[in-house]
């Protein structure tokens, strides 16, 4: 009875773990915004604006989405003052990516 417990609680906090700490995509990307301003950081595709990211600013793609109007646009994060952070939604075309 007491190893199931501490198998359970083991998971839980194993599950808390992962949920907690940021997992950084594997593609890296570039902002290369043509327009050569700072590149518009969205709460959603197509939403409201949060921030704004300059060119050449590495990001980290987690997730892509279609908008309305089925435009392309990607959940991005990146590193901070020493800290990965995920800042919100680019329109996909003015990032350029490779693998590491």
């Amino acid at each position: 009875m007491k190893i199931k417990l501490f198998i359970s609680i083991a998971v839980v906090v194993m599950g808390l773990l992962a949920v907690q700490l940021p997992v950084k995509a594997e593609k890296v990307c570039l902002v290369t915004d043509p327009t050569d301003s700072p590149l518009n950081v969205r709460d959603r595709p197509n939403g409201e604006i949060i921030n704004a990211l300059k060119n050449g600013r590495e990001v980290y793609i987690h997730e892509i989405a279609l908008d309305e109007q089925n435009r392309s646009w990607a959940k991005v994060g990146g590193y901070y003052e020493g800290e990965y952070r995920i800042w919100g939604w680019v329109f996909r075309e003015f990032i350029s990516c490779y693998e590491r």
